[in-house]
């Protein structure tokens, strides 16, 4: 790179930086950091992509616009009052999330055109790397992005992206008269970010996505002024701490500190109340359950119907073109990684080649002779010739299988990051002679599927167990070479494959397939964000249907002891669901920890062997 290159690039890194700053009305506050990946934002931190060092027009255009986007933010953006507000359940919180970045970010623009022109590129440049213009079914398009557009349209006046509006005309005629009511009510009252909030929530309300919270926060505005004063209060009271615990939760919080996460007790207790309480039904939307049963027998849990599950390998679910493209983007993510876990993958490599090399045993009474001891019989002819024997190393034929979680949270970052370290390391395994399967786990639709409208049409029976469809995908079959299923991995980078996750029925899945394998040893290593979660099935089942029927599953599998579990939780501790666990905070982390794991287990295994043979020797001596 010239030195030319090198100053343009920096000039540009360091007016952006403060182009940020002055937007943002904190100077000396805000800092600014341009690293690999996605940009974020976390308290008065900013993360910003790396620029390259060509500087096209168009990567300046959409990383102004990425600066832009974060700078309003800090500037219009209140945690505690946004945190006030946020629902409980996952997908309603990818909503609200994404309906606050359209507000302040049209506050923003009002009066400032160049910081409206750079958001317009970078909303463009989104829709066509995400590849709205090929989608051709409402689906296609995740909810959270689908009322994002929707609510810009309305609040800015303007079109949404040329390569958005196709699939957007799916949705704008099936969102219902209250929605469109809502989204209304949210152009007018953009200035004002409780208000916002609270016409947000009747969005979600409309379409069934937050019922329970947006009736808990009606009765606690019927207390009248005092209250709502003092609620003023404490939000500005808290809005510091509350954006420490954000910068906290991005950059190495601890999980139970996370933003927006509760604690699983309480979460279990709220839906559990829930539950038990009776409401109205309606049709098509999430219910609740009007009586919880009294029995927590795990042996209960079942699927309402598997007619409409599928497995499935990864290149049935995308043209060649589109993989292609994937595996090319996963490719240039792998290039900021690659440094790094490359030499933790070697360091694995070699633990293992040495563990499978061979050793010869000396001065033994027959064998091969041993020419390198002849001279030693010449310079004394009394001494009888010694013989030696090659011996290999105990070394176990093994196969590793990578179930990946492929839900909705697990999206940007942390599944680009688990996409590239299981490229990586199905590499270096295949070069150490151990098989390698990649698995992942997800369902076919949001919020139900196929399964959910057949309960309906059957007239909602009670108990109906799993109400979703199930899509669990083969990116690389253990048998199969790495070259032959490197496209497949890329996979996990389109948008709109990820959704909900059932932990429990994925990992007895890749357990059969793991169990049936030759090998003499099977690792399983789960990758994974949360607990289990589906809207769907958790709206007419207990709060910790799902949950249960995984600690049954993990518990079975221990308890066998035919194959060595292993877990790694990012963001979320794992260690109370699987004895043999490991939590990492930050994705970036997961790399060296998969390659430590293995490592730790493959070295047990060698200190098995080495005991063994010891003790061989020891009986062989007596």
């Amino acid at each position: 790179m010239s030195k030319q290159d090198l100053t343009r690039q920096e000039e540009f890194k360091r007016a952006t930086a403060g182009t940020l700053r002055a937007i943002a009305h904190a100077n000396a506050e805000v800092q600014v950091a341009f690293q690999p990946g996605p940009g974020g934002v976390a308290g008065k931190r900013v993360r910003l992509p790396l620029p390259t060092r060509a500087l096209p027009p168009a990567e300046m255009a959409k990383l102004r616009g990425a600066a832009d986007a974060a700078a309003l933010r800090i500037r219009h953006h209140s945690e505690a009052v946004h945190s006030a507000r946020l629902p409980q359940r996952r997908e309603a919180k990818e909503v609200f999330d994404a309906l606050e970045d359209v507000r302040v970010e049209a506050v923003g623009s009002k009066h400032m055109s160049g910081v409206a022109a750079n958001l317009r590129a970078r909303l463009n440049d989104q829709c066509e790397t995400e590849g709205y213009d090929r989608m051709t079914r409402k689906d296609q398009l995740p909810l959270p992005a689908a009322l994002s557009l929707l609510a810009r349209e309305r609040i800015s006046g303007e079109p949404a992206p040329e390569a958005a509006r196709r699939v957007l005309d799916l949705w704008r005629d099936t969102i219902g008269e209250q929605a469109d009511v809502a989204l209304a009510e949210m152009a007018g009252t953009t200035d004002d970010q409780d208000a916002f909030g609270r016409a947000a929530r009747k969005l979600l309300t409309a379409l069934d996505l937050a019922e329970a919270e947006v009736e808990a926060e009606s009765e606690e505005q019927e207390d009248g002024e005092e209250s709502g004063e003092q609620s003023t209060q404490q939000d500005q009271s808290g809005e510091g701490e509350a954006q420490a615990q954000d910068q906290e939760s991005m950059l190495g919080a601890q999980p139970e500190t996370m933003q927006g996460e509760a604690s699983d007790e309480e979460v279990e207790e709220a839906e559990d109340e829930g539950a038990a309480a009776e409401g109205d039904d309606k049709p098509g939307g999430p219910q609740q359950r009007k009586e919880v049963p009294q029995t927590d027998d795990a042996s209960r849990y079942h699927p309402f119907t598997t007619q409409f599950d599928e497995i499935v390998e990864a290149d049935e679910l995308c043209d060649p073109e589109e993989l292609g493209r994937l595996r090319q983007q996963l490719d240039q993510q792998l290039s900021h990684l690659q440094g790094v876990v490359s030499k933790l993958a070697n360091r694995l490599q070699r633990r293992l080649l040495a563990q499978q090399q061979r050793a010869w045993e000396f001065d033994l009474e027959e064998g091969t002779l041993d020419a390198a001891r002849l001279a030693r019989i010449i310079a004394n002819p009394l001494l009888a010739l010694t013989y030696k024997r090659e011996r290999e190393a105990d070394f176990r034929d093994t196969v590793v299988s990578l179930l990946i979680d492929n839900s909705g949270s697990m999206r940007g970052r942390p599944i680009t990051v688990a996409a590239m370290c299981s490229d990586i390391l199905a590499r270096t395994l295949e070069r150490c002679a151990v098989k390698t399967e990649i698995l992942g786990f997800t369902t076919r639709a949001w919020k139900g599927g196929q399964s959910r409208e057949r309960w309906v049409q059957e007239g909602k029976p009670r108990n109906p167990g799993r109400l979703n469809d199930l899509r669990h995908v083969v990116y690389k079959a253990a048998d199969a070479p790495w070259r032959r299923a490197r496209k497949n991995l890329g996979l996990m980078l389109r948008e709109g494959l990820l959704k909900e996750n059932i932990d429990g029925e994925a990992l007895e899945w890749a357990y059969k397939r793991i169990r049936n394998r030759p090998e003499h040893r099977r690792i399983l290593m789960v990758i994974s964000d949360g607990a289990p979660v589906d809207d769907s099935t958790l709206s007419v089942n207990p709060g910790n249907y799902l949950e249960r029927h995984l600690r049954k599953v993990i518990g079975d599998i221990e308890g066998r002891g035919d194959v060595e579990l292993i877990a790694i939780g990012i963001g979320h501790d794992v260690t109370r669901y699987y004895r043999r666990a490991v939590t990492i905070v930050d994705a970036e982390e997961l790399g060296g920890t998969m390659m430590k794991k293995l490592a730790e287990l493959f070295d047990e295994d060698a200190a098995e062997a080495w005991q063994r043979a010891a003790t061989e020797r020891a009986a062989l001596v007596a």
